[in-house]
């Protein structure tokens, strides 16, 4: 059982209510591998810069992240991003991206990485994650991620993309777009229509739903008094989602139930910290009690709502 990650691998500067970091590891392919790696193995496609920290390169190579595919541009510079979130960290705005070596990422996977059980192809452009897909032998699964700019940049492309995959992952504002349609029930029904096999839609503190033909799922996020920095918990989920699926087999649809809460639970930690940090220092009884809390809060068994 193997990941292959296909996303960006980042330098952020992140200013909070709480906080700030200046160049912390940041990108998706970061956090999603730190997160998936608790269960299986997570093999990194990513371009940096020379300019990337040897601390953060040590921080990526946890037990079971494989890092070959982190390719090193001579003289180039990593992509850096900084951001800013309002005082309930429910908004945020981008101050300054700069693509730099990423611009010109070309992801090219070896004999090793193509025969990956599990494929995500976090968010790049939908022609890249199309050239990817085309080099993967036999996946198992397959999980495209996008965002607002893609889809309406290049829409067709990613619709086609789409209906190559098994999962799709957005967030209610991205399949909101994506469907034109401000209702997610009606909005994953489209969508299914367009060719989308299984949803499952990222809603922050409120958890997440999933959305498979007449079957609909929705988990409720771990409670959290005081987090200090949301970037990357999208891509956590992903990673908690994932990395559980492809140690699992996801062959029942319970697995897909219970993959969604230790998404959630992971994205729980990775939000305490600044950079994913605080995934690399969890351990399997965190992040057990972490899946426990929120399955508690959602047990409920049906009873007669009035008596006999």
């Amino acid at each position: 059982m193997s990941i292959v990650v296909v996303g960006s691998v980042a330098l952020d500067t992140i200013y909070t209510p709480r906080g700030s970091a200046r160049d912390t590891l940041g990108g998706s392919a970061a956090y999603f591998a730190l997160a998936a790696r608790h269960f299986t193995d997570v093999h990194v496609v990513a371009v940096v810069g020379e300019d990337f920290p040897a601390e953060h390169r040590a921080l990526m190579a946890q037990a079971r992240v494989h890092l070959g595919g982190l390719a090193t541009v001579p003289g180039g510079k990593t992509f850096r991003w900084a951001g800013e979130y309002s005082d309930d960290l429910g908004q945020r705005k981008s101050l300054s991206t700069e693509l730099n070596v990423f611009e010109t990422f070309q992801p090219e996977l070896t004999p090793e990485q193509r025969r990956a059980t599990t494929v995500f192809l976090a968010n790049i452009d939908p022609d890249l994650q199309h050239h990817v897909l085309d080099q993967v032998e036999r996946p198992r699964l397959v999980v495209v991620d996008t965002m607002n700019y893609w889809i309406t940049s290049k829409r067709d492309r990613l619709l086609e993309l789409m209906k190559r995959v098994d999962i799709v992952l957005l967030n209610d504002e991205e399949v909101k777009l994506l469907a034109d349609d401000w209702s997610l029930p009606r909005a994953a029904r489209k969508l299914h229509a367009l060719g989308v096999k299984r949803l499952v839609i990222k809603k922050s503190e409120h958890g997440a739903a999933m959305f498979h033909g007449e079957d609909r799922f929705f988990t409720p996020a771990f409670s959290l008094d005081n987090p200090l920095d949301p970037t990357g918990a999208g891509d956590t989920f992903a990673g908690g989602f994932l990395g559980y699926l492809d140690a699992v087999g996801a062959t029942h649809p319970m697995q897909f139930r219970r993959a969604m809460v230790v998404g959630t639970a992971l994205a729980s930690i990775a939000v305490e910290g600044f950079s994913p940090r605080r995934l690399t220092e969890a351990g399997r009884d965190e992040i057990a009690a972490r899946v426990d809390a929120v399955l508690s809060t959602m047990h409920c068994p049906p009873e007669p709502l009035w008596p006999a």
